[in-house]
């Protein structure tokens, strides 16, 4: 069975200056990142989807992509596979005093066990700590520094309120966020009726980060969310479409009300199939 050092002979051989493979050659960290991208998301679909037969293969994909972006970094002279792991490890072992209190990796496991809401406000306070460490202007550190931009719009505005709720900046339970909810909505509604472009695309953004915050407020993952929506979506147009194939009328000849109905056979259908 091959080993993690067989995946990284492997990787050297592609990018081998003379013998490697074109296309891996051409390739760059800014290249890369939609294929990581790619296969980050390949991963929680197999886990939404229990294909845990698929995911040692997923996995195997997105561990593929540090390592591509480790041997770019060895051949620039910046950094190796090992300073990822060494990297990785070390700021593990800092942030879980409760596990290893004499920052030994291999120290025995005797330490008592802390709650959970206890675990999470050390973590937050080392991870402070770093960002305070990283800051070369303390003064001008925010909470929100290290919110990547990358992220999905909805898991970032998840983030972005995670981290304002740490100071306070908060509502205390879901019920207000829902009356924010409504009232998003209704200024979307008053930007329509203006016909304002800009204030619609406006309203509907702080109708959808509102929505994010009832989600965070309710533990719900606002991304997961969505992604069940497309996936509900997308199983019941197909029942449409197959039902109007096995009609012989096409899609386009149908009127709302009869798509509507079909819709409505498609919901009925899932219920009974207990999906």
């Amino acid at each position: 069975m091959y080993q993690l050092p067989d995946l990284l002979n492997l990787m050297a051989r592609l990018r081998d200056p003379q013998h490697g493979c074109p296309w891996d050659l051409k390739q760059s960290y800014a290249s890369i990142v939609p294929h990581t991208l790619e296969e980050a998301y390949e991963v929680a679909d197999a886990i939404e989807r229990s294909a845990f037969d698929e995911l040692p293969g997923e996995l195997g994909d997105l561990l593929f992509q540090v390592v591509y972006y480790s041997q770019l970094a060895e051949e620039e002279g910046r950094f190796d596979f090992a300073a990822v792991v060494d990297g990785i490890t070390r700021k593990l072992v800092r942030r879980h005093p409760h596990v290893f209190p004499d920052g030994d990796l291999y120290g025995p496991l005797d330490q008592p066990r802390l709650g959970e809401a206890e675990v999470k406000q050390r973590w937050e306070a080392i991870k402070a700590e770093e960002r305070a460490e990283r800051a070369q202007a303390p003064e001008q550190l925010s909470l929100l520094d290290d919110v990547p931009n990358v992220l999905p719009a909805l898991s970032r505005a998840k983030k972005l309120q995670s981290r304002a709720a740490r100071v306070g900046f908060d509502w205390p339970d879901a019920l207000p966020v829902l009356d924010k909810v409504r009232e998003e909505l209704d200024e979307v509604l008053e930007a329509i009726s203006e016909n304002d472009p800009e204030a619609i695309v406006e309203e509907i953004g702080d109708l959808l980060f509102s929505a994010t915050n009832l989600a965070r407020h309710l533990k719900v993952d606002p991304e997961a969310a969505l992604r069940a929506a497309n996936g509900k979506f997308e199983r019941r147009f197909r029942f449409i479409e197959q039902a109007l194939r096995e009609a012989g009328r096409p899609i386009e000849n149908c009127s709302l009300d009869e798509l509507d109905a079909l819709w409505g056979n498609a919901k009925k259908s899932e219920r009974q199939s207990g999906c």
